[in-house]
Parts: C-alpha cells; structure tokens; sequence
C-alpha cells in the first residue's frame, strides 16, 4: 500500500524527469491531468478503506475490553437459587443460565464494587429476566426477594417421619419421597458407607440415617428426589467436615457402625451433653464386658413398631414378649449391632458418636424432667438412680 501512495504522488515528478529529453519542441503534454485525477481517487479509496479497516478494528478492541451487559432492570419474573457455599462466580453462571444477566463477568464486576456481596444468603430469589448485573446484585441483597419456604426437620427423625413432614410442607406425597429415597447409591451416598464391620451384608442399603436434620429452603420448582437429594448432600457435606469416616477407623469401627450409634444416641439422650455419653454405653455393650453384648434399648423396639406402622410406646408399656420378639431384627436383646440406623441423627449426635467421652458406663437413666442422665458401670448404682427418677416424677 504505501509502495502504491508513493507512486500515485510521485506520478508527475517522474513523468517530467523520464520523457522531457525525447519530447518534440512543441509537442503538447498529454495524460498528465487524468492521471492525477486517477492517482487522487486511488489516494482516497485507500485512504477510506484504511481509515474503515482502522474503525473495525477499534470497534472490534472496544467489543473485547466491555463487559457485555443487559440495561435497567429487567422484566418478567424467574427464580435463581443461590446453593449453600456458592461463590459469586457460581452465581454469576446461574444468572447468566436463567437470562437474568447477559455476561458473568457483569454480575462478578458488580459484586466485586461491593462488599455487602458478600453477604448474599443461600437460597431461591425471585429475579426478572435480562437485567444488568449491579441490578441482580441489589435484588439478591433485598431480603424481600427471597423466597421463604424454610422446611425444618428435627433431628431424631425416622425417615417415614421426615417424609410426612415434608408432604405436609410441599404437598408431594410421601409415595414419592419413598420412591425417591429408594436407591441411596444412586442418591450420591457412595457404597463404603454401608460396610459393617463385624462382616455382617447390609442386604438393602436404605436412606434411614442419611437425611441431615436441618432447616431446608425448598425451590417450589423442586421434586421429591431434588429434596431427598439435597438432604443427602448435606449430610456428606457434614460428615465430611467432621472426618466420620477418620474417626470412626480410630474407633476400630466403619462409619455406618458409628451412624447407627449416632442415631440411638439422638433417641435416648435426654440433653445435648448427654450425647456423646449415651454413645459409650453404646459401645461398652456391644464390644465391652457387657453380658449379652446387646444394646437392650427400647428404643431399637418402637422403631420396629413405627416400620410396621404400629403406635410406639413407653417402656414401661411394652410386653415381654414386645421388648424381646425374636422375629424382630431390631431386638433389644440381639447380639451386635442392629442392621440399619434408626433416625437421622444431627451434628451433635454425629460428633458424640464419633468422638465419644472416655468412660466405663453400661447403664443410665433420666433423673430429672430436664432430660438429665446418670450414668453407671454398678447394677446397684443404677437402681438406685432409678428411684431418683422415680422421686422426681420421671419414671
């Protein structure tokens, strides 16, 4: 090109300096003003295209360094979860997904420029499509955005009670939270978490221990295996935190042993300090210097009782017969461990069991309507702890 504008310029100059010596006196010069109009339109189409080539490419650099952005606020409604632990990147994609923002890099520059991003809380909002990320950024900080459809379950819950409570709050029927529940495998649970360790074959993994007690913010949009699943992954993210898995090999056990010891912990403690306790009387009877190696709770019977859709009961309301049923593979008098946990034990449950106190006991009872045990390695000792129950209108 500059070749091509150096040769237009120099059209004239060169003609003069060539031809002047064999041209006749008197001959006209001819061809010289066409070819400067000529070399003038080449300066200018080169001149325009350049000068288009160099728009381009600016636009092209200006595309690349803008973040691309919607405009306003938005319209229309969608809803966007924001899961526990989700970082602004996460967010940002989940936006972009639902079309509420055009770029993630527009809602991460947003909550970058501010610190109250931070404090975004998990759960589902309610957005309006193509919005500019510092938009999004103040509906999800504005509390009134969120949907509130918090779903507590208590800890100490069977399965079959979780799900009637969670009918109660979605209106999916307990059908299909059963149908749902009915593989934990595929549910995420990876298989190790059903190994024994005295040899014995979990023969039907269930999901009964696996459901994490906590307050749930349901998405409306969500199934019964969108719930079940979520439950699920909490406890992993739970058991995680606390390395079960660790410390339940300190104990010579596996992690499944140690959760159907959590889960008789959370039925039989009274208190939170009592937890852990319970936990050793747990395990002092079955691995300990304990008669019949049995757990001899009855709390292992009413949840035979609550399978086959039977009332539970009080202890002192059950038969012989009812307390030791040898049909029963829940019997209070059956040697090891029970075959699967008997609720969805919490945190406090999970901890206790696996990182019990140090302690001989292999007997207790609630003495006081606080919940409050006594704990004892002496027969006599616990009789008589027995009638401070009694006194204090317990027993």
């Amino acid at each position: 090109m500059i070749d091509e504008l150096e040769l237009a310029f120099d059209d004239e100059p060169v003609e003069r300096w060539r031809h002047r010596r064999g041209r006749k006196r008197g001959q006209k010069k001819r061809g010289g003003a066409g070819k400067s109009v000529i070399a003038l339109l080449v300066v200018v189409v080169l001149l325009g295209g350049l000068g288009a080539g160099v728009w381009y490419g600016y636009d092209r650099v200006q595309g690349f360094f803008t973040t691309p952005d919607y405009e306003g606020d938005g319209q229309g409604t969608v809803t966007v979860q924001v899961k526990q632990g989700d970082t602004a990147t996460d967010i940002a994609n989940a936006l972009v997904k639902a079309d509420v923002v055009k770029s993630a890099k527009a809602f991460t520059d947003a909550a970058d420029g501010n610190s109250r991003s931070q404090g975004i809380q998990p759960g589902t909002y309610k957005l309006r499509l193509q919005m500019s990320g510092a938009a999004a950024l103040t509906m999800l900080l504005d509390l009134k955005n969120k949907v509130v459809n918090g779903v507590l379950i208590r800890e100490g819950l069977s399965a079959k009670a979780t799900f009637k409570e969670l009918e109660k709050a979605t209106k999916i029927p307990v059908k299909e939270f059963e149908a749902a529940a009915k593989d934990p495998i595929d549910l995420g649970i990876p298989d190790w978490w059903f190994k024994r360790s005295d040899g014995k074959q979990v023969q039907k993994p269930t999901i009964e221990g696996f459901l994490f007690p906590d307050t749930y913010e349901i998405d409306p949009k969500w199934t019964a295996k969108d719930i079940v699943r979520t439950m699920v992954d909490r406890f992993l993210t739970v058991t995680g935190e606390l390395k079960f898995d660790e410390k339940a090999q300190a104990l010579s056990l596996t992690p499944y042993d140690v959760l159907v010891v959590a889960s008789l912990a959370q039925a039989e403690a009274g208190i939170e300090a009592d937890l852990g306790k319970v936990a050793r009387v747990a395990y002092n009877r079955l691995y300990g210097e304990f008669p019949c190696n049995c757990l001899e709770m009855d709390v292992t019977v009413n949840y035979w009782f609550e399978l086959n859709n039977k009332p539970i009961k009080a202890s002192k309301d059950m038969t012989a017969s009812e307390l030791d049923d040898p049909r029963n593979p829940y019997n209070r008098k059956l040697k090891g461990i029970i075959p699967t946990p008997i609720n969805n034990p919490g945190k406090h449950a999970l901890e206790g069991a696996a990182a019990p106190p140090k302690g001989n006991w292999l007997y207790f009872v609630a003495i006081d309507k606080s919940g409050k045990s006594a704990f004892t390695n002496d027969i006599n000792q616990h009789e008589r702890n027995k009638q401070t129950a009694r006194e204090n209108g317990v027993l």
